[in-house]
């Protein structure tokens, strides 16, 4: 990727129009509490639709409006290509896709028509002010190529000569027609359509005869469930026959039963004596120490690193979201609690040495706190 700076000359001020600070205003409330920063990209592209290009004034206005470190909004601004850092032309920036399908097809005799038309050099404007060119990567119309996009509009399957006309029309505001600049829809085939093309699909009316679905066949009867055979009739008992006289039956009394002895309890089994261990004096044992707990650094008014900033050994009833600080996140967060640091009112209180003291302590982090601006969003939260 190229090297993306600001413009040299700059305008010294920039602000939405009513319209447009209405819609900036109801772009960031569909973002919730602490996460407008996401509103970034469409405020920066209303910006420069706003002006035709990104300046400074619109970067640090937009950064402002969101509360975020100009740096950030910065860092969005180069990284992508979209946003023009410096200024395009009034009635057209003409941006020539030079990837490989429009390549092939002439793309490289489009760029030498704006090299004579406009300017030698991409991203300068032409003597009028009213032209402006570049290269850039696929626009997504491939089947089309080669071509050319202006603003919004994409202009296809372009010859050097039609974009020359078109060129002499866009500098005298003369109308357009963006799309196809041969006789093609769209992206349909050069020499017209190769399916579908018997025209008597398109009458409204059948070319066949339709043929109705057999009715599904009627579900037969559910068979009788099976009956069980009834049981054979039980032969009737026999009918008892007559006692016949018996002879009386003595009644002998049994013998007591003997009562039963109740089970002895099983005997406790017979636990061996514990030997006998010789126990050392007191003070024949040495216990190891404790090892004592690191203690957070406390600033105390007596004893006062240079530069140290008042830390806390514990938060002051419920901690802050550090993390809510541009560049803070859950492992920095750990490190700014282990040093002392718990609340925003504390960050926010820092001198210009007190924040270089904590910054040389946060280990593999160093340089972020003066880098990000922490007082500075700190006093914001606080």
């Amino acid at each position: 990727m190229s090297v993306r700076r600001l413009d040299p000359v700059q305008p010294e001020h920039f602000s939405f129009s009513p319209d447009n600070l209405a819609w900036a205003k109801q772009t960031i409330a569909k973002y919730p509490t602490g996460k407008q920063a996401s509103a970034v990209i469409p405020l920066l592209w209303r910006a420069q639709e706003q002006e035709g290009w990104c300046t400074r004034a619109a970067i640090e206005y937009v950064a402002d409006m969101l509360d975020m470190a100009y740096i950030r909004v910065l860092e969005v601004a180069t990284f992508y290509t979209m946003f023009q850092l410096s200024p395009v032309g009034k009635k057209a920036h003409v941006q020539v896709c030079g990837t490989i399908a429009c390549q092939l097809r002439g793309a490289e005799d489009l760029i030498k028509v704006c090299k004579r038309k406009i300017h030698s050099e991409p991203h300068h404007v032409s003597a009028d002010g009213n032209l402006s060119w570049e290269e850039v990567e696929c626009l997504g119309s491939c089947v089309n190529a080669p071509m050319v996009q202006v603003f919004k509009d994409t202009y296809e399957d372009l010859t050097p000569e039609k974009l020359e006309t078109l060129i002499d029309d866009w500098s005298i505001s003369r109308r357009t027609q963006p799309g196809p600049q041969i006789d093609r829809q769209f992206s349909a085939p050069v020499g017209g359509p190769v399916a579908l093309t018997d025209k008597s699909l398109y009458k409204g009316q059948r070319t066949f005869k339709r043929v109705e679905a057999p009715p599904p066949p009627t579900p037969a009867a559910a068979p009788a469930p099976a009956v069980a055979p009834a049981p054979a009739a039980v032969a009737a008992a026999p009918a008892p026959v007559a006692a016949a006289a018996q002879a009386p039956v003595k009644l002998v009394d049994a013998p007591a039963a003997k009562p039963i002895a109740a089970p002895k309890a099983p005997a406790a089994p017979k636990v061996p004596p514990a030997p006998k261990i010789a126990i050392p004096a007191r003070s024949a044992v040495k216990v190891p120490k404790a090892e004592k707990a690191e203690k957070p650094v406390i600033r105390s008014a007596a004893k006062a690193i240079e530069g140290r900033p008042e830390l806390l050994a514990k938060p002051r009833g419920k901690a802050d979201d550090l993390k809510l600080i541009w560049g803070v996140g859950p492992a920095l967060e750990k490190l700014l609690n282990k040093i002392g640091v718990w609340h925003f009112d504390q960050v926010a209180s820092w001198s210009a040495k007190e924040l270089a003291w904590v910054d040389e302590k946060l280990e593999g982090f160093k340089g972020r706190a003066k880098r990000d601006e922490w007082i500075k969003q700190a006093k914001k939260l606080a």
